[in-house]
């Protein structure tokens, strides 16, 4: 493993997380709001350690390792399921730990329900052997000690880890594990993704429910107002992430049948000095809808935009070139009209634009391709 590179050195990422280290190669981040949960953590557990050690204003410094060791066990539970995907062949971007836990972003869905187990299964299981190692440890110690209350706190923290995770919902691993069994057992990963997600949605409701149940069955007393923000906090992230991954993969399912020439709009082709409202006419005479400026060779160099076009006083129309509102065409740009699928998403995310010129295999040109199309045809609108 790798030392830790010096985290004042280090230049925050896009969500903002501060890099602490790299494992393996994999980029760790920490964000800010993991302090809270330090803080607040230090702060709750501090008088169960004062009561166990006597420590004074020292036990607030175990109490803070506390939340330390939590998360390095959630770091190493983060590890395991890395480690796993790139046995399985899957690129791996990075670690992220943060208020809820920490997240592992992988490249690449699992091609096959097996491999989704293990990546899932990785993490907690991970988990459970080191609280059961924790758990021997702590045998072997005089639980009045420092000692003693650190390894307390390394298997349990892992204990929960690898219990949590579990629980059969996405987005937690048991939710993960339920969508490869019932991705085998179906053979649909859409099959698969829809039973976990609504587990994970139950598993919500169950989560912030569960305290007031809880706390009316034993004091007839409603529970606190720490454990119901907290366990607010927890459902409302596991309700989302379950949606979201439900929505994701019924866009993923909608990739296959994504044609880039499915979705192009007829065009017609004028020069660069058409004043506008002359290629606005010709456009509705033509039944089209998008316009291409070419030059003298009649080659495509631009595509007007339409929001730049529809900006243009009417009055004006007529004495403005058409190519004042139009796009230039480059490499990026310029697309196979065959392309399809996961290749048609990626070519249009190695070069962002709001429309494309679609092109057969000749360089003819077919017609455009509207980003705004393409994002409605994977929502299911009108596809």
């Amino acid at each position: 493993m790798n030392q830790p590179d010096s985290a004042a050195s280090q230049p925050r990422d896009r969500k903002g997380g501060l890099r602490i280290g790299r494992p393996w190669g994999i980029p760790v981040y920490i964000t800010p709001s993991w302090v809270v949960i330090a803080v607040l953590l230090t702060f709750l557990y501090q008088p169960v350690v004062d009561s166990i050690l006597h420590l004074g204003a020292a036990s607030y410094l175990v109490a803070l390792l506390f939340a330390v060791l939590l998360y390095v066990s959630v770091l190493i539970h983060e590890l395991a399921h890395c480690v796993a995907a790139r046995h399985h062949g899957l690129p791996v971007r990075s670690i992220t730990l943060y208020l809820l836990g920490g997240v592992s972003e992988i490249d690449r869905e699992a091609e096959q329900p097996r491999q989704e187990f293990w990546i899932a299964f990785s993490g907690p299981l991970l988990s459970l052997v080191l609280a059961g190692l924790g758990f021997l440890c702590y045998l072997l110690v005089d639980p009045a000690t420092v000692l003693g209350v650190l390894i307390w706190q390394l298997w349990v923290a892992n204990l929960l880890v690898g219990v949590f995770n579990l629980l059969p919902g996405l987005p937690l691993d048991g939710g993960r594990i339920l969508r490869a069994a019932v991705w085998a057992a179906s053979g649909r990963p859409l099959t698969g993704t829809t039973a976990a997600a609504w587990g994970g949605r139950i598993l919500a409701i169950l989560v912030i429910a569960l305290p007031f149940v809880y706390s009316w069955l034993l004091w007839r007393a409603a529970p606190s107002i720490v454990t119901v923000l907290w366990t607010t906090l927890l459902g409302a992230f596991i309700w989302r992430n379950a949606s979201v991954a439900l929505h994701t993969a019924r866009i993923r399912a909608r990739l296959p049948q994504l044609v880039a020439r499915d979705l192009a709009r007829t065009a017609i082709t004028v020069t660069t000095d058409t004043p506008l409202a002359e290629a606005l006419r010709r456009r509705a005479a033509a039944d089209a809808e998008a316009i291409l400026v070419v030059d003298s060779a009649g080659t495509p160099t631009s595509i007007v935009d339409d929001a730049a076009a529809n900006a243009v006083p009417v009055e004006r129309r007529p004495w403005l070139p058409v190519s004042h509102t139009a796009q230039t065409l480059t490499p990026g740009t310029v697309l196979p009209a065959d392309l399809a699928g996961e290749d048609l998403i990626k070519a249009m995310n190695a070069q962002p634009a709001s429309q494309y010129l679609l092109v057969d295999a000749d360089g003819t040109a077919v017609g455009a391709l509207r980003t705004a199309d393409v994002r409605g045809a994977m929502e299911g609108n009108g596809f």
